[in-house]
């Protein structure tokens, strides 16, 4: 299977105060294009600074995130963007919708950041996640379930080759979380996306094709 992200010896340390606390300490892991790969572990292990490095929102300490077979340690910002804006697409706990733009203007927004066409992609993301005739409500006059898959749509219609998913079913009864992986699991059949996801739901985990455990800033299994 062809490594499609990669992290060797990525270790990251923040100070502040004078005092130093190591997040991650020499993380290895590899994922595999197509793979769909769970992240479990306490509060505080490490699970969200690993996903943010991987997605090229931070920079580590040392060790390197490599996307596409490219290491990306010496790209500088502009560069950083451009990879991950090409190749990555995320979806947070908190959605981080727009609350003044309506559903489809915030699927649109992220073809826009990319300067491509925006056309009919939104909506025909919107229909892919069953909104479509939502597609113009703002996200206050949504439920929860429905700004969660706003937010995979948004993440979804740049076509990313790897999705991040930081704890997406977190803010969500059972029954909507068990929709929101349902849909997550068919448009990965249908897209090919390799996903890498972070929760604390043992039945969210298991709908991945490997689960990776972390503690104290280190990978238990990878």
């Amino acid at each position: 299977m062809e490594t499609i992200l990669e992290t060797r010896r990525l270790t990251k340390i923040y100070r502040s105060d004078g005092v130093a606390t190591a997040a991650l300490r020499g993380v290895d892991i590899a994922v595999g294009r197509g793979e769909f790969v769970s992240i479990m572990g306490p509060s505080g292990c490490g699970k969200s600074t690993l996903l943010c490095l991987m997605g090229l929102l931070d920079t580590p300490t040392e060790g390197s995130v490599l996307v596409a077979g490219l290491d990306t340690g010496g790209l500088g910002d502009a560069a950083r963007t451009r990879l991950r804006r090409q190749h990555i697409g995320f979806v947070f706990q908190r959605f981080n919708l727009l609350p003044t733009l309506s559903a489809e203007e915030n699927v649109a927004l992220a073809l826009k950041l990319r300067r491509r066409p925006v056309a009919a992609a939104p909506r025909e993301m919107l229909a892919a996640v069953g909104l479509e005739d939502k597609r113009r409500r703002r996200p206050s006059a949504l439920s929860l379930g429905e700004q969660q898959r706003v937010a995979i749509a948004r993440a979804l219609v740049t076509q990313p080759t790897v999705l991040l998913a930081d704890e997406p079913t977190g803010n969500l009864d059972s029954e909507t979380s068990q929709r929101v992986m349902d849909l997550v699991c068919h448009l990965r059949r249908e897209r090919g996306q390799t996903i890498v996801l972070i929760t604390h739901n043992e039945q969210v985990a298991g709908r991945g094709d490997r689960l990776v455990r972390m503690r104290d800033g280190q990978l238990l299994t990878a």
